[in-house]
């Protein structure tokens, strides 16, 4: 019956082969690229859009323009202080902006998900991998050692026969 360190040596040799495996197949599928649908592709331009700073800018310009606009009367006035017109384009935009956000933000966090995952994979790959150069270097040092070994009692002997 093997002992536990070969069992535990055998399946790390298991694991690790199974890990260079799902490897390559990722690598021949093309690193994992699932197919982008046109629903998170929308979903991500919204996001990148609503989230960017020319948006930003935009928008408090246009609501600036808005509310001066009414104030000051130069306009007939079409959206009185309380800016009821205004805030209901506001929430309008708000309830079609919060979907997509959201929808990317999923996507976004299935894409961490598979990397996170992917690195763990790696890194205990990696971890496997120097285990077993650390065993080689190892076999190689004891190896080595009883080379000297062999090669200090060789001379030892030798110089026994000569002296005697």
């Amino acid at each position: 019956m093997p002992d536990l360190n070969t069992r535990i040596h055998d399946a790390e040799n298991r694991l690790l082969e199974e890990l260079r495996r799902q490897r390559r197949l990722l690598r021949e599928s093309g690193e994992g690229g699932s197919g982008v649908s046109v629903g998170q592709k929308v979903a991500d331009a919204v996001a990148a859009i609503i989230g960017s700073w020319p948006f930003i800018i935009i928008q408090s310009c246009l609501l600036a323009a808005w509310v001066t606009l009414n104030v000051i009367a130069w306009m007939r006035h079409w959206d009185p202080y309380p800016f009821i017109l205004l805030n209901l384009a506001l929430s309008f935009q708000a309830a079609y902006a919060g979907p997509f956000i959201l929808m990317s933000q999923n996507r976004q966090q299935d894409i961490d998900r598979r990397k996170a995952e992917t690195d763990y994979q790696v890194n205990v790959k990696a971890e496997l991998e120097i285990e077993l150069l650390h065993e080689k270097l190892d076999a190689l040092k004891e190896q080595e050692l009883a080379d000297l070994a062999r090669a200090v009692r060789d001379l030892t002997h030798l110089l026994e026969t000569r002296r005697g």
